[in-house]
């Protein structure tokens, strides 16, 4: 399992966000020297744990618990088939892209060493929009990569260091719960009785989506009750 290519975002010009300035930086490009990686801070105050990297809508994205985004290339190399077009590292606006690694499968949870100092930690999948959907061109995207479900992962900062393309990516945490990333973001999604299933993560889990199964549980609780 490897780093493939590490892939930074400047602001660029967009008719598809709700920024106020009109800008995003979804369109990752890959670069060649070690990035710093660190937690950025508060989601909605900070954006991208990766040093050069421009989050520009903090509302949604960015912060401690979507610190990193990581997608696959065997599912980018799906997407080409699916879509007849190339897919270039980066162009799912990721921050990794992998290679040798299920990402969409990895746990809630789970501990990634990429290099030799930084440790990520696994915390949900990447719920598709506008932005996505106008950077790729295709149209009716977001229910077409929702239903998929390849969704990739979104990842906190745990040890903070550099990392470069080539780095081997190695598991060093499992747990054994089994609420995968693909399962949290079907849960918030399209099976919301699911969200009783992944409070299994507990507190691995990014905090609006723990917020989101306790609200749930609790509402069919009270249902039950009455």
């Amino acid at each position: 399992m490897e780093l493939l290519s590490l892939n930074l975002g400047r602001p660029t010009p967009s008719p598809h966000t709700d920024q106020a300035d009109g800008v995003t930086g979804i369109d990752k490009r890959p670069v060649d020297g070690p990035v710093r990686v660190a937690a950025p801070g508060p989601k909605g105050a900070a954006g991208s744990g990766l040093a050069g990297d421009t989050v520009c809508e903090l509302r949604h994205h960015g912060g401690y618990d979507q610190a990193v985004y990581a997608y696959a290339r065997e599912d980018l190399d799906d997407w080409e088939k699916e879509l007849g077009r190339p897919l270039p590292n980066g162009c799912f606006g990721e921050n990794l892209t992998t290679n040798g690694l299920n990402v969409s499968d990895a746990l809630i949870g789970e501990r990634w060493r990429i290099g030799s100092e930084v440790v990520l930690e696994v915390t949900s999948g990447r719920i598709p929009c506008r932005t996505f959907q106008g950077h790729l061109g295709e149209r009716g995207w977001v229910k077409r990569f929702t239903r998929k479900g390849a969704t990739g992962a979104y990842l906190r900062v745990i040890e903070p260091g550099e990392i470069r393309a080539g780095d081997p990516i190695e598991i060093v945490r499992r747990p054994e719960h089994g609420v995968t990333a693909a399962m949290q973001f079907r849960a918030v999604t399209t099976e919301r009785e699911l969200l009783p299933r992944v409070l299994a993560a507990g507190e691995a889990l990014h905090p609006e989506t723990l917020a989101q199964a306790r609200t749930y549980v609790a509402a069919q609780s009270a249902t039950a009750e009455d």
